[in-house]
């Protein structure tokens, strides 16, 4: 079975951190850039941060840059989320998609939302609370 799952959330304090991991199962993940979304309750979904399928390229959301990391670890087909400095604000169901870009875009990725771009794979989320 292909999937992608998210693990790693939980309630954690304003200041605290957080790591999330995306795993592929049934496929390797080495071949896509990986993107982070987050969706609140009542707000649209927002790309959050991506790492290209090479590993050189990432981006980030202006609001979390600073304080959010990404990494890939292609001997466990995992990209993680490190998450430092947490905020109320970020407070979401985090989504993991996978978006196949080799040859030339292997050092490239980008935060596009859906509907406006059409991902292969999503995870199922995990839920993220930061509260005191």
């Amino acid at each position: 079975q292909l999937a992608l799952v998210e693990s790693g959330g939980g309630l954690v304090q304003p200041g605290g951190s957080l790591r999330l991991s995306c795993a592929a199962s049934g496929f390797t993940l080495n071949d896509y850039a990986v993107v982070w979304f987050r969706q609140a309750p009542g707000k649209e979904r927002e790309g959050v941060s991506c790492i290209s399928s090479s590993g050189e390229g990432t981006n980030f959301a202006d609001s979390v840059k600073g304080r959010f990391t990404i990494s890939r670890d292609k001997a466990k087909n995992t990209v993680y989320l490190q998450m430092n400095k947490m905020k109320p604000e970020d407070a979401a169901v985090y989504y993991c998609a996978a978006d196949r870009l080799t040859g030339a875009l292997q050092a490239v990725c980008h935060m596009t939302t859906p509907p406006e771009y059409d991902y292969d794979y999503w995870g199922q989320g995990t839920q993220v609370t930061v509260s005191s």
